[in-house]
């Protein structure tokens, strides 16, 4: 009887002290997570490695390496992004920055205030920009940002063979 009692004593020790534990990518990625949040999957890269959200809705997510996608421009996530974590937002976004007109321009907040609009609104400090969700339905692939800059090297040797 004293085992079984230390077990279950045991078990209820370990139960309280995960769930005092901030939400972690065990139990579910954290594409699912933005859809349970009312936002699109697609904001945030396939390469996401882990993330963590407290109580009060401070998410970070945690990439292997900063990277570089495209949406409807190009975009810049660094290693790591926080941002607090709402139904419909993103506010106080950190880590993420968005080409326009070619400067990199940061990421304040991201909003889904009416999803049956369609749009999604990203704040970027100098102005507000709307763009389609069908934009993030899917989570895009990312490549490491090294790549993209021996990429563009390589274009540049190409123009002036060409010339």
């Amino acid at each position: 009887m004293t085992m079984s009692f230390f077990t279950l004593l045991l078990s209820w020790a370990l139960l309280t002290i995960l769930l005092s534990l901030p939400l972690s990518l065990s139990s579910s990625s954290i594409h699912d997570l933005l859809r349970s949040q009312g936002l699109p999957a697609g904001l945030l890269p396939k390469e996401v490695k882990s993330y963590s959200l407290s109580d009060d809705g401070f998410l970070q997510v945690f990439l292997d390496a900063p990277c570089l996608t495209k949406f409807e421009n190009r975009v810049f996530f660094d290693s790591v992004v926080r941002a607090n974590l709402s139904y419909g937002s993103l506010i106080g976004v950190e880590g993420l920055t968005q080409e326009e007109l070619f400067l990199w321009l940061p990421v304040k907040d991201i909003i889904v205030d009416d999803p049956g609009s369609g749009l999604i609104l990203f704040d970027i400090g100098v102005a507000h920009k709307q763009l389609s969700l069908s934009l993030f339905e899917d989570p895009p692939s990312c490549k490491p940002s090294g790549v993209l800059k021996n990429h563009v090297k390589r274009l540049k040797k190409g123009f002036e063979a060409l010339r």
